[in-house]
């Protein structure tokens, strides 16, 4: 049986609801009772209806915000006709996601430690951040292939170019002055500069 657009409302506000609390106590402390709560929900038992447990809530989180980050920032790369445009907007699309969804990136960090492979083995920063540095070697592998790009090791600067866009995220989490603007606009001339020919 499909899920009717109530039911697809329902599940969002769950996942909404689950997402800012996870964000504001914790993985462990975020039991079905206190998302029941934060969702305004009659009991847990609806949470149980829409999701079979706790681990289909997190995956069903983490797909979803995934999945939102990543059509935010394709969106933008895409609309972009050179390899140094590629490079802007893939930047501050980024940091732009991370300064507007703070809660699914907090949420995120505190999923993190908890969530195993299929073989049973912790995720770690550097298998999370994967995905992301092959594609952006992709990119930069076309901007060099142009003549756009200068010559340098496509892995390392992928994954300087990732490490710049996680360490904005632990900053806009952890550190309540932090001047997100500046930033933005060093990354992004520190590594349009870098990757120049």
């Amino acid at each position: 049986m499909g899920r009717t657009f109530t039911n697809e409302a329902r599940r969002a506000q769950i996942m909404r609801a689950a997402i800012d609390t996870i964000a504001e106590v914790g993985y462990a402390k975020a039991s079905f009772a206190r998302i029941t709560e934060k969702a305004g929900l009659s009991g847990p038992r609806m949470i149980s209806y829409h999701f079979a447990d706790k681990d289909e809530l997190i995956h069903e989180i983490l797909m979803h915000v995934f999945t939102a980050g990543a059509a935010f920032i394709n969106e933008r790369v895409e609309a972009e006709v050179t390899a140094t445009g590629k490079v802007r907007a893939y930047l501050e699309a980024n940091l732009q996601f991370l300064r507007e969804h703070p809660n699914d990136m907090a949420a995120l960090t505190e999923i993190g430690p908890h969530l195993r492979t299929a073989t049973g083995r912790s995720y770690t920063s550097v298998s999370a951040q994967e995905l992301s540095v092959q594609s952006l070697e992709k990119l930069l592998a076309q901007g060099q292939a142009s003549g756009e790009f200068r010559d340098f090791d496509l892995r390392s600067m992928a994954v300087l170019i990732r490490g710049a866009v996680d360490g904005a995220a632990r900053r806009l989490r952890d550190e309540a002055d932090f001047d997100f603007d500046a930033y933005t606009a060093e990354v992004v001339t520190t590594f349009t500069l870098a990757v120049a020919r």
